[in-house]
């Protein structure tokens, strides 16, 4: 998978040779989301129908065309369609947790022009020793969503707060790194990490006004933290 979440070299991660981001500039983040369908909204409610229909009849009677703000129908269009994702991830979910017979309950909400859902849950079977089981299952939930909209989703999945808790373990390390850096004056490589660890370990470092770069190859690609010039 390509590093979807990592903030060097765009969204989807840089070369193999390392990316540099630097407090003073880091490299922007490029949305990879495709052109967004006519059919990219699930619509739900006795309330699309009554409206379908009011349309229909004012055609119908010539009643003419009723202006409407651009920009202003342009959110909406991308509220909607953010709503829209969660909620059939939500419906996914909580079929899979049907099927296979675990308790959670599912929270949705819209941050950063991206859909969040989150599996509340005292278990963590689907997170995995280090968040495997949940970035594949995170990767299920978007083409669940992709099958049902037409577009690309870039949805997050979070179970029982394990990417808020392993958020503040990331920072912890970063800022040790940093401290590490700026004492020795030599680069201060970290553990291999998924693009969205390593983007969180990037912004971290940048806050604290040094740099960091990406360098190796998936499944060992890490962060190393380099020391002020």
């Amino acid at each position: 998978m390509s590093d979807v979440l990592e903030q060097t070299g765009g969204d989807d991660g840089g070369s193999a040779s390392g990316e540099t981001v630097s407090p003073e500039g880091q490299e922007s983040v490029v949305d990879e989301s495709t052109e967004r369908s006519s059919q990219g909204t699930r619509v739900r409610g006795a309330g699309a129908g009554d409206a379908a229909e009011s349309a229909g009849s004012a055609t119908a009677d010539g009643a003419g065309t009723v202006a409407v703000d651009d920009e202003d129908e342009d959110d909406d269009d991308g509220e909607n369609t953010l709503e829209g994702e969660a909620e059939i991830a939500a419906d996914y979910l909580e079929e899979l947790l049907d099927i296979a017979d675990l308790d959670g309950d599912i929270d949705t909400y819209i941050e950063g022009e991206r859909a969040h859902v989150s599996i509340v849950s005292e278990s963590e079977i689907l997170v995995g020793e280090r968040g495997e089981v949940l970035d594949a299952l995170q990767e299920l939930t978007r083409l669940a969503v992709m099958t049902e909209t037409g577009d690309r989703s870039r949805l997050m999945l979070d179970v029982a707060g394990f990417r808020d808790r392993r958020r503040q373990q990331l920072v912890a390390q970063a800022t040790a790194a940093v401290e590490r850096a700026t004492s020795t004056k030599q680069p201060v490589p970290l553990e291999p990490m998924n693009p969205f660890e390593r983007k969180i370990v990037h912004d971290a470092v940048a806050a604290a006004g040094l740099s960091s770069e990406s360098e190796g190859d998936e499944p060992n690609r890490h962060v190393v933290v380099q020391p002020q010039a």
